[in-house]
Parts: structure tokens; C-alpha cells; sequence
């Protein structure tokens, strides 16, 4: 390790220090967690409103805290969130609020907008990349990760609409979580990173992907970091760029790749192949725009550290629980359910988390679901969504998106569709990701009208979803969806080979790998 990796690292003992008490004592830790989190925010709308100042007099209670404060999802909170948009303070946290990380939306919109409070900016985001980086260093002191710069693709930021109509004066802004990272990162971290800012947070991929070629060509890149799908691109077009075979050409030193966002199994194998170095690292971390959640504390392991010293409180509902049906006259928003602390938790059991943040977000069902492949140390796994979802690229398509914009295009052709089921098909070199949607129609439909159909189809998923849009539109990522018009029959009959017919089995609607559509595809009725 060369002397600016040392002294890094010596920088950040202090994060390794506070991972092995969470590692030694996780329950005190969350407890600690909680506590702060409590004396925090009892100050603020939401505290008033819920009575928080109670379970501080209460000695911290976390049975008086789940009764005062309900499990939330973001379209329950999003009357708080609209306040703050519209430039009201302290609605939960008890300090301004400017930024919001928009990502993929729910019933109640095209979009979610998480609000980034200082706290959850320096203290969850930015502290729990540097504990995974010193995690890293610590773990392979032969590194050179400093020798030469890091690489890391941004999203882009906007002024936040709805901001424009609030208060006067008031001026907030929305936009990926990598660019509101990028945006506000120290002046220092500038000197070690490529491309130039400004060109990490164009908004059109291509032109971004261009200048990247020209700026990064002749850089020592060491590592880099985002989701797999966009470096992937990234990857490819610098190899047209330089006309090489592969990335050690133009990047002999590097050495990292820290991955999150999506699942990285289909990726490995395109990866190892175009940067062929057997010291070449691969690190999951969970950093989602509600929080930095986890991070692989292993080289070459799977399973990641849950951070449970970053402003993050957890609970964890177990999904049969979640899954539950309301009681007679009870509202789907009303039924209180019954999460549990981290010390509760099981091996093997897929939860779905819930999180208390420094950003102000009190008992928020973030809809992500976890395994625990540890309980000494707390390790997970992502296990996927509490909906159906794909986001194989980025795109986080829910089920409820899927539905709407289906529906929409259904509409306006004229068409009913009787069955279907949603794929994606992978990115290879040369060939951008895509979904295939495999549609069973009561009409019969000629080539002409399915073309059109797949059009409006791919138009209105962009309506239902800002995620999909930006893969569609803005980086690229994405080719518009594939649409294979199947023959009348053709479920029925894959569904009794699979011994699936029958009022409780359904069709699966989105699928993350190709399994389904593969096995459908086999049992077209010609």
C-alpha cells in the first residue's frame, strides 16, 4: 500500500473500530441508534404529532415507540413529504431540508422523492462508503487503490418543481442519489476522481459516455463504482474507443469495482471477461436513497455487513406477516403489523425491512425484502421486493407499473390481454438490455398493430415510471421492450405442465431472471 493509502486508512480506523462493536454488541448499537434518532426528532412536526417527547420520558421505549409511531409506506408518508417539497421546515427531521433523491414511483406517482437531510448525507451516505473503503484497504494491504483515481458515473439533478410553487425564496432540488453524492462530495475527493463533475452529471448518457472516453482514455483508473448495467456500457465503449481488446489496456492498475443497485450474477461473467486480472475485486454495498445499509466485509464473500452505527434504525417483518389480509373493515393502511428488532431475527427468514432514519423517515416500509445469512456478525442478502418487480438494469419496474401501463396501452388499441408475463433480456457486447413481454391477446392481432402495441406499451411504462424512463431516454441503458404475441392456449398449457392450474396458482408477471418466459416460449401452440 503506497503512503496515501496508509494514511487514508489511518484517517478512517475509526469507522473499522465502530464496525467491530457493531460486529461484538448490535443490539446496544441499535438501541444507541434509536436513542439518537428519538432525541433528534422529537422536536419536529412529525415528533409533536406523534408524541415522540413521551418515549424519550418513557427511558427510550421501543414498545411505546411502536405504538406511537405506525409502519408507514411512502405513499402514507407522503403528505410530510409534500410539505417539505413545499418548502416547510423541520416536518420530520429536525434540520432543513434541500435535497430529494428521486427514484422509481408508486400508486401515488411517477416518482418517490426521499429527503437528504445533512445527517443522512455525511453521516449514513458518505459514512458508510468510507467504512466500506476502509474495510477494503484493510482487508488487502497490498492495495494500490490510490495510486490513481476513481471513476464514478452520475446521474443528474433538477430544480425540484413543486418547490417553485411553495414558499417563496425556497429553492430545493431532486434527483439520483449518485448526483446529489457527486454534487455535494468535498473539494479533496475532487482531486482523485474522474470525469470532471460536471461531465458525471450531464443528463444525457450518450454525450456523457463520449466525454468520458476522452477524458478517462489516458487516466490511471483504479476502481470504479455504480450499478453493473451503466459501467457495463461504459466499459464497452471505452474498448471501441481505444481499440482494444480489453480494460487492462487502458487501465492497467485497476483493482475495484464496488457494485449496488441491482443483482450482479448475470454481469460477473461479461466483467471478468473484459478486465482479465485475477486481483480484481468485486464489493456489493446496499446504499439506497433511504439510507447506506450494507456492505460485503469480505473479499469474495457473499452475504453483506449490516451498518448498525449510521443513523439507521432496522425492524423486520417477516413476509408471511406482511402478507396478511386487513380484518373486517379494516383499511390496507391500518393493519399494524407486527416488525421485530434486530436481535429477533432468523437465519434463512425473508423480512421485509423496515428503517428510522436521520432523514427523517419513522418506521418506512422501504420495500425491499433481506435474508439474513448471519446472525454473528448481522449479514444479508437482498431476497428481492415486497411487489413484483424487475430491476435488472436500473429500472425498478414494479408490479402496480406494469398493470397501469399495460391497461393504458390496452385502451388505446383496442386490444384485451388475456395473459402475460415480463423478462429481460440480458445485455451482451454490442447490444444494450431490453424486457420481453411474452402477451396472450383475446384478438387476433396482425404484425403491424403488435408493433404499434409494443410502442404505446413502452410509452406508457415511461409515464408509470421515472426510473424506466431515465433507461429509456436518458442514459440509454435500455432498448424499447420486446413483445412476443403468444397463441391462444399457450399459458394454460405451460401452467399444467407445471402443475399449476387452479384458483391459488397464478401466472408469474415479472420475473428478474428467464426462466418463466424460456419455459412459456417451449410450449407455443403453433
Amino acid at each position: 500500500m503506497n503512503l496515501t493509502g496508509k494514511l487514508v486508512l489511518s484517517n478512517l480506523r475509526h469507522l473499522l473500530t465502530d464496525v467491530e462493536k457493531s460486529r461484538r454488541y448490535p443490539a446496544d448499537c441499535q438501541k444507541n441508534t434509536l436513542r439518537q434518532l428519538l432525541d433528534r426528532g422529537k422536536e419536529s412536526a412529525f415528533g409533536y404529532e406523534h408524541e415522540l417527547s413521551s418515549v424519550v420520558k418513557n427511558r427510550y421505549s421501543y414498545e411505546e415507540f411502536c405504538k406511537k409511531v405506525p409502519v408507514r409506506s411512502y405513499d402514507d408518508f407522503l403528505p410530510y413529504i409534500n410539505r417539505l417539497r413545499n418548502g416547510e421546515n423541520y416536518v420530520l427531521w429536525d434540520q432543513k431540508v434541500k435535497w430529494f433523491a428521486r427514484s422509481s414511483g408508486t400508486s401515488s406517482g411517477k416518482s418517490k422523492y426521499i429527503p437528504i437531510t445533512d445527517d443522512s448525507l455525511y453521516n449514513c451516505h458518505y459514512r458508510g462508503f468510507k467504512t466500506l473503503l476502509a474495510s477494503y484497504l484493510d482487508l488487502n494491504p497490498r492495495s494500490r487503490l490510490f495510486s490513481g483515481k476513481s471513476m464514478t458515473l452520475g446521474g443528474s439533478i433538477s430544480l425540484d418543481i413543486v418547490a417553485e410553487k411553495g414558499i417563496k425564496g425556497y429553492q430545493s432540488y431532486s434527483g439520483d442519489l449518485s448526483a446529489i453524492l457527486l454534487k455535494n462530495s468535498p473539494w479533496i475527493a475532487e482531486l482523485k476522481r474522474v470525469p470532471k463533475r460536471e461531465t458525471a452529471l450531464l443528463p444525457l448518457f450518450e454525450e456523457k459516455l463520449d466525454r468520458i472516453c476522452k477524458e478517462c482514455s489516458k487516466q490511471n483508473v483504479t476502481n470504479f463504482s455504480g450499478v453493473p448495467s451503466w459501467n457495463l456500457l461504459m466499459l464497452n465503449k471505452l474498448l471501441e474507443y481505444n481499440q482494444v481488446p480489453d480494460i487492462t489496456k487502458i487501465w492497467p492498475d485497476i483493482e475495484l469495482f464496488m457494485h449496488g443497485g441491482i443483482n450482479f450474477g448475470p454481469y460477473r461473467t461479461q466483467y471478468q471477461t473484459l478486465i482479465p486480472k485475477n486481483d480484481m475485486y468485486y464489493l456489493e454495498n446496499y446504499n439506497a436513497s433511504e439510507g447506506y445499509f450494507a456492505f460485503q466485509d469480505v473479499l469474495n464473500d457473499n452475504g453483506m455487513l449490516l451498518t448498525l452505527t449510521n443513523g439507521i434504525f432496522y425492524e423486520f417483518i417477516p413476509m408471511d406477516e406482511l402478507e396478511k389480509p386487513p380484518q373486517e373493515g379494516e383499511q390496507k393502511s391500518e393493519i399494524r403489523y407486527n416488525a421485530i428488532p434486530i436481535e429477533e431475527v432468523k437465519r434463512g427468514v425473508t423480512y421485509a425491512m423496515v428503517i428510522t432514519t436521520n432523514s427523517g423517515l419513522w418506521r418506512y416500509l422501504i420495500g425491499d425484502c433481506v435474508r439474513f445469512t448471519s446472525t454473528s456478525p448481522y449479514k444479508i442478502e437482498i431476497a428481492g421486493r415486497t411487489q413484483m418487480y424487475i430491476n435488472t438494469f436500473g429500472e425498478e419496474l414494479m408490479i402496480g407499473n406494469a398493470e397501469k401501463a399495460l391497461s393504458a396501452a390496452c385502451r388505446q388499441c383496442g386490444l384485451t390481454a388475456a395473459e402475460y408475463t415480463v423478462a429481460p433480456v440480458f445485455m451482451e457486447k454490442g447490444r444494450r438490455g431490453a424486457h420481453q413481454w411474452a402477451i396472450e391477446f383475446e384478438e387476433e392481432i396482425t404484425r403491424e398493430k403488435g408493433e404499434n402495441f409494443a410502442e404505446v406499451l413502452d410509452e406508457e411504462l415511461c409515464k408509470c415510471n421515472s426510473d424506466y424512463e431515465a433507461k429509456r431516454t436518458e442514459s440509454r441503458t435500455m432498448d424499447r421492450l420486446k413483445l412476443t404475441i403468444v397463441p391462444k392456449g399457450t399459458f394454460y398449457k405451460w401452467m399444467d405442465a407445471r402443475g399449476k392450474i387452479g384458483g391459488q396458482n397464478k401466472v408469474p408477471r415479472l420475473s428478474q431472471d428467464r426462466k418463466h418466459i424460456d419455459e412459456l416460449l417451449t410450449f407455443i401452440i403453433e
